[in-house]
Parts: structure tokens; C-alpha cells; sequence
């Protein structure tokens, strides 16, 4: 099968490229992202492998379908950027990765919590200028906090396992709860209500856009800590904002964010960055911010190449990958 792979990048291609030996699918790798202007790379195509930035609204779609695409596969677990009725009503079949590892994101997101409590990252800047005054710097055990885990699907229950080990009393909201999770389930209002450190790990859906916005923040403790390496949708950025300047959050730290489309994934370093949303977010000492990079480990890279092109393999034969969004 002929697969025009957007997004792409050396590692994405690195990694595809070793998946596909033995296979025999013919990858057209693009650098472009996915939008109306550049669907048409994809004619002659019959599968077009997206990432979470491309834009697989209904034009997008039907230009693809309108050029032979009759397959997506998505490398990523999340499809909100996908209008999958549309793809439906296309004859498009949609497969994602609903797993790669877990253990990728759930590790990121601890480590994201102790450089937020113990300041890794300003200290290092500190050090690197000759300062080592400790002044500002002081953080506080993770032992006896309690840390509320909102979701907890494959990576919400790695979360709340590590976290178990830190001493931490972990909380649990999930619509699904799930057995052999080392967390008490509780509301969401109690979860908000109680927990030092809350962190995020729910799929971007229309129930939960913005599911932490000016009221949600309202009940949290102040000084709260707020994580979220799953969609950046979930927070209303810029009541969260508010939240930081007047001190009821008290850190802050996204591997993701709401407007990420056109920033994550690519050097600016010498352009001037038109969000003021995201340039203000970066000028808050409180905040750390990364690029979507919580899922860049070796062994997930391994397993989305793996588990795209198998999902390839099965629509080629007509076959259920077991992968399929409905």
C-alpha cells in the first residue's frame, strides 16, 4: 500500500522505515504538515498516516478521499483532530495506536513534578551563570501529599503506581473506575478540592474541553500544582493564567498546549512567537513548558511505528486491526 506520511520528521522516518522491512508498503514521507494547502501530496495514495497536529477536518478529508486516500492511520492514541464521521461518510477507515508505552509518559510526568517542587531547571541556569545561591529554590517532599490522578487509563495507572512509591496518597477520578489501581476514586469536585498536586491523563473530548477552567480552578487549594501532558484543550489556558498571577496555582508545568498546532514540532528559535497567550505563560517562573515530548522514548517511537504499519497491514488485506476508531 502507498502511504503518504505527514508530519515526518528524522526519527519518524528512522523508525517507520525500520518497521516497514519485510513489508513492503511503499512510505512517501512528508515534512508538510496535514492541512487544505497540502492534501493533495497525498493523491495516488490509498492510506495517509497523520499525526496529532494534522488538520483531518472534512475538507481536509474529502480532498484526500477526492485523491484515492480510503485509509488513515493515525500515530498517535488521541483522534480529536480527526472528523471521524466524515471519514465515515467517506469510506475512510481510521486506525490509531491506542497504546505505545505507558511507562514513556507516566515517567515524563513525574519527573515533570519534581522539577516543578525542586526547581531542576532554574537551578541549572543558575549554576550555569556562576550563581549558587539557594534563595528561591525551596520545595517540599512529595511524602504524605496528596497527588489527585485525573484519568486513569493505561498511563493514569503507571502515574498513580510511581507516585504510590514517592509516599504520595493518590486520588482517582475515571467515568470507568479500573481494578489494581493504587488510588482511592473519588469525584471530581473532591479530587479538585483535596489534592496538592493534580495531574491530567483524560482524552480530549467535548465533555472535557476545558475541563479545568475558572470554576474548577476556584475549588483547588491554593498553591495547588497542575500537570497535564495529555491534550492542551483540557485547560482553559487562559484562566489558568489568572490562576498563576494571583496565586492559586502555584506551579505549573504542560508538555502540551491548547494552540500547540503551530509552534510544537518545529525550531522558531529565530522568529518571534505571535501566540501572547504562550509568550506570557513563559514569563511566569512558576511555569514549565515543554514541546509535546512526553511520549519521545525509544520504545514508543518502536511500538507506534509498529503498531501504524500493522494497522496498514490489515487494511491492505481487508482485515480488522482491532486498532479501528468508531
Amino acid at each position: 500500500m502507498r502511504v503518504a506520511v505527514f508530519s515526518t520528521k528524522r526519527y519518524d522516518r528512522q523508525y517507520l522505515t525500520r518497521a516497514n522491512e519485510g513489508r513492503g508498503h511503499e512510505l512517501v514521507f512528508l515534512e508538510a504538515r496535514l492541512d487544505e494547502g497540502t492534501a493533495t501530496l497525498a493523491v495516488g495514495c490509498e492510506a495517509a498516516s497523520l499525526f496529532v497536529n494534522d488538520d483531518g477536518s472534512r475538507r481536509v478529508l474529502e480532498a484526500l478521499a477526492a485523491g484515492g486516500t480510503r485509509m488513515l492511520a493515525l500515530r498517535s492514541a488521541g483522534y480529536n483532530h480527526v472528523d471521524v464521521a466524515a471519514a465515515r461518510a467517506l469510506g475512510m477507515e481510521v486506525h490509531r495506536v491506542p497504546a505505545y508505552s505507558p511507562h514513556a509518559v507516566a515517567e515524563f510526568t513525574v519527573g515533570m513534578i519534581l522539577a516543578l517542587d525542586r526547581k531542576y531547571h532554574r537551578a541549572h541556569n543558575r549554576v550555569r551563570e556562576g550563581n549558587f545561591s539557594l534563595e528561591g529554590l525551596m520545595g517540599f517532599d512529595l511524602e504524605d501529599r496528596t497527588v489527585g490522578v485525573v484519568g486513569t487509563g493505561a498511563i493514569g495507572r503507571v502515574v498513580a503506581h510511581i507516585l504510590t512509591g514517592f509516599g504520595c496518597t493518590v486520588l482517582a477520578h475515571d467515568p470507568a473506575p479500573q481494578e489494581g489501581v493504587p488510588a482511592e476514586y473519588v469525584p471530581l469536585r473532591a479530587l479538585l478540592e483535596n489534592s496538592d498536586i493534580i495531574t491530567l491523563h483524560c482524552p480530549l473530548t467535548p465533555e472535557t474541553r476545558h475541563l479545568i477552567d475558572d470554576e474548577a480552578l476556584g475549588l483547588m487549594k491554593r498553591g495547588v500544582m497542575l500537570v497535564n501532558t495529555s491534550r492542551g484543550a483540557l485547560i482553559d489556558t487562559a484562566a489558568v493564567i489568572e490562576a498563576l498571577k494571583d496565586g492559586r496555582v502555584g506551579h505549573l508545568g504542560i508538555d502540551v498546549y491548547e494552540e500547540e498546532g503551530d509552534l510544537f514540532f518545529e525550531d522558531l528559535s529565530d522568529s518571534v512567537i505571535q501566540d501572547d497567550v504562550f509568550t506570557r505563560l513563559l514569563t511566569l517562573p512558576n511555569v514549565l513548558v515543554t514541546g509535546h515530548q512526553a511520549f519521545f522514548t525509544h520504545e514508543a517511537l518502536t511500538q507506534i511505528a509498529e503498531t501504524t504499519l500493522g494497522n496498514v497491514d490489515a487494511a491492505a488485506a481487508g482485515a480488522r486491526s482491532g486498532n479501528e476508531v468508531t
